[in-house]
């Protein structure tokens, strides 16, 4: 069996599984009043910084996991590459993704559907180092019972190219799409709030033309927001902040949003 072993655990949050589970416990408590009877949302875009800057923005639409806790089964996850360009979407060609929770199976039936697909490739140095992915999973590891992952590094592709991967895996409520994103980057405080309520309402608008200077994850959130488009989700914000709100200066932020995409009900 091949693993991938966390490479930011001790960084980006606590190596130890014991203060890891309790950390995420307590960012997933904070925000449960507020996702308390909502539905479960079928897509959701959600930061990727170290927790004590982004957790609690995470943690906002990672509660309203909780309802699907036995129903979600499989999470396709996505998020851009910081250490080694890709062209296309790469999957990191391992059977496990180890965490200090344990280990989360790939699904290989998804991997085996994905081959037919030019755009995907096999990258296990675009996922060696990368963060975007792998701070999702021990929130995932907590919200959810039993579950397998598809996580596909991104780089250089189309909004296109992006969207033909989720409807290809898109299924039913046993599917749940993760986009990692943060928005800006290193703003001073007042201009990231105004940058970033306007990536936010770009997304709420369903856009697809985001540009990495607005959401480091773009490329990905550019993909959704057509596959949410053309299947007609509706998306909501339920959290935008930046680091200066939460364990930064407020002279260089990094944005953070958390936004849930709801699939809308069938009316008889």
């Amino acid at each position: 069996m091949t693993v991938r072993p966390p490479a930011v655990a001790g960084s980006f949050y606590p190596a130890a599984a014991p203060e890891l589970a309790q950390v995420v416990s307590a960012l997933l408590a904070s925000a449960e009043p507020s996702a308390r009877g909502k539905p479960a949302p079928k897509a959701i875009i959600a930061p990727h910084a170290g927790y004590i800057y982004s957790g609690a923005i995470a943690a906002s639409v990672y509660a309203r996991l909780t309802a699907s806790r036995d129903t979600i089964k499989r999470v396709v996850l996505l998020g851009p590459v910081h250490h080694v360009p890709v062209r296309g979407l790469a999957l990191p060609g391992v059977a496990v993704l180890a965490t200090p929770l344990g280990n989360i199976a790939i699904d290989a039936d998804a991997v085996a559907a994905l081959s037919a697909l030019p755009q995907i490739t096999v990258s296990a140095a675009a996922h060696a180092l990368e963060h975007s992915l792998e701070v999702h999973l021990p929130f995932l590891q907590n919200v959810l019972k039993n579950f397998s992952v598809v996580p596909l590094a991104v780089g250089d592709a189309s909004a296109d190219e992006v969207a033909a991967v989720l409807e290809l895996l898109w299924g039913g409520a046993e599917t749940l799409i993760v986009v990692s994103s943060d928005l800006s980057h290193f703003l001073n405080y007042g201009d990231a709030q105004a940058v970033d309520r306007a990536t936010a309402q770009a997304i709420l608008d369903l856009r697809t033309d985001i540009s990495h200077a607005q959401a480091c994850g773009g490329t990905p959130v550019n993909g959704l927001t057509l596959a949410a488009r053309r299947r007609g989700l509706t998306p909501e914000l339920l959290d935008l902040r930046n680091s200066g709100d939460t364990a930064g200066d407020r002279n260089r932020v990094v944005g953070y949003g958390a936004f849930a995409f709801y699939e809308t009900p069938h009316v008889h």
